[in-house]
């Protein structure tokens, strides 16, 4: 154990079971992690810590504590859509149902949906997220308010938006989030054109520009499903992953949306430009999008991350969900029950995410890095008999058995409680996003679609 200089902290948290996701993968049994200045100082056994001064002591006592999940890809205000609109493709559920409604946001709209979203999130056991929308300084305001991590990035489209009248509008904001939030401990910005079909070579371009120039990282929806692919040989004689390449977007800062539509040749450009893949397999799979090829990404040395998408293609924000849907869906897949592993998919929700977002410390409890940890309840039914951890993580738990939640050092849940959310009041906020939705008090039916 690496003790802290002063042999001090301000947290000392203890827990039956410590999943430390550090490069040997360590599990402790009866461990403990220090905490002072939003950082992990120390982490080991208990009895390494007799002669610690502690301001504050959480014994978690039999619980499961580890690195927070970090969510690579989601649309956290889309929440106002959850239940909208179901069991429809893409295209049809994009122009018909939510385009037209998204024309009608507003900051108070977004920053209410971002909240929920975040509350969400804190529940089942997610620290991080990166987050693409419109007015996407509505949604830092409620990830501030939230207390979670996030790289927010306004959506860039090439036809008008509530939030910009044309691209160049949606660039000249990211700049401005860029300078606003340069110093923010939790916030940061990065430059996310929506897709190639919705942009144009010279919005992509721009964006390219613009992330060169303040040194951000981009992210961009890419070879979702295969009327992109078609759309992009269609229009520009080229396939997305080759058109972006030749813009010059693929670069190891860039992360990409969902990567179903690739092929072999495809998955090696990527590999060899360090590009990350934020595999979302429960929107993928609702939408009937196709099942990204993650078994060969793994293959070449990649690790994606793991995304939820919006709450409006999955229907949840629940990483521990895309975790066990992930795993699940390769081995029937690919007729093959070796495929992505447990401790593999648990690495891409927690370091396949940090490197996603640019954040590389996060997703591990080590010496040094971001005191962002969940903890879980080992009593839970579910959860018994405990063999294996990592096991548990992947296939047994539901996410809901978090108890815990921490960001920065700083609890933000905690049995049953959100710390920093006044949760009864946002509930009756919420109700209100029904009538703005113009939905009727009777859920549609089938037939009405």
């Amino acid at each position: 154990m690496k003790e802290p200089e002063n042999h001090s902290c301000q947290w000392l948290i203890t827990a039956a079971v410590i999943v430390t996701q550090d490069d040997g993968r360590r599990i402790l049994d009866n461990g403990a992690v220090a905490v002072a200045d939003g950082r992990v100082t120390a982490v080991g056994p208990v009895s390494d810590f007799a002669d610690l001064s502690v301001e504050k002591r959480l014994d978690l006592g039999n619980a499961l504590l580890m690195p927070g999940l970090i969510n690579a890809h989601t649309h956290v205000s889309m929440t106002f859509f959850r239940g909208l609109a179901d069991d429809l493709p893409l295209m049809k559920w994009l122009t018909e149902y939510i385009f037209p409604r998204e024309q009608r946001l507003d900051p108070d709209i977004v920053e209410l949906g971002a909240l929920l979203g975040c509350a969400e999130m804190l529940r089942t056991g997610a620290t991080s997220f990166a987050d693409m929308y419109l007015f996407e300084d509505a949604v830092a305001a409620a990830v501030d308010k939230a207390g979670l991590r996030c790289l927010l990035g306004e959506a860039v489209f090439a036809f008008p938006t509530p939030a910009s009248a044309t691209a160049e509008e949606s660039l000249a904001r990211i700049r401005r989030q860029a300078e606003r939030y340069k110093a923010h401990p939790r916030l940061s910005v990065a430059v996310m054109p929506h897709t190639v079909y919705t942009t144009t070579p010279e919005i992509l371009a721009a964006c390219r520009d613009l992330a060169d120039d303040l040194k951000l990282p981009v992210h961009i929806h890419l070879a979702e499903t295969r009327s992109e692919v078609e759309s992009c040989l269609e229009q520009h004689g080229r396939r997305p992953v080759a058109y972006c390449r030749d813009l010059g977007l693929l670069r190891p800062s860039t992360s990409v949306a969902h990567g179903v539509e690739l092929n072999d040749g495809e998955l090696d450009i990527l590999a060899q430009a360090g590009v990350t893949v934020a595999h979302n397999p429960r929107s993928n799979m609702k939408l009937a999008s196709g099942v990204a090829p993650v078994p060969g990404m793994l293959s070449r040395g990649m690790l994606p991350a793991l995304g939820t998408d919006g709450a409006a293609s999955n229907n949840a924000l629940n990483m521990f969900a895309e975790m066990s849907a992930c795993a699940l869906l390769h081995k029937v897949r690919g007729l093959d029950p070796t495929l992505c592993p447990a401790q593999i998919v648990l690495d891409m929700a927690t370091l396949g995410g940090a490197k996603a977002l640019g954040l590389e410390g996060l997703g591990r409890i080590t010496p040094g890095a971001p005191a962002d940890m969940i903890a879980l309840d080992l009593s839970s039914p579910n959860l018994q008999p405990l063999y294996r951890p990592v096991s548990h993580l992947v296939y047994a738990a539901s996410g809901h058995e978090v108890m815990m939640t921490m960001v920065d050092g700083r609890p933000l849940y905690h049995n049953g409680q959100w710390l920093t959310i006044d949760y009864p009041l946002l509930l009756k906020e919420a109700a209100k996003l029904k009538k703005w939705a113009g939905v009727p008090s009777m859920p549609l039916s089938a037939g009405a679609y």
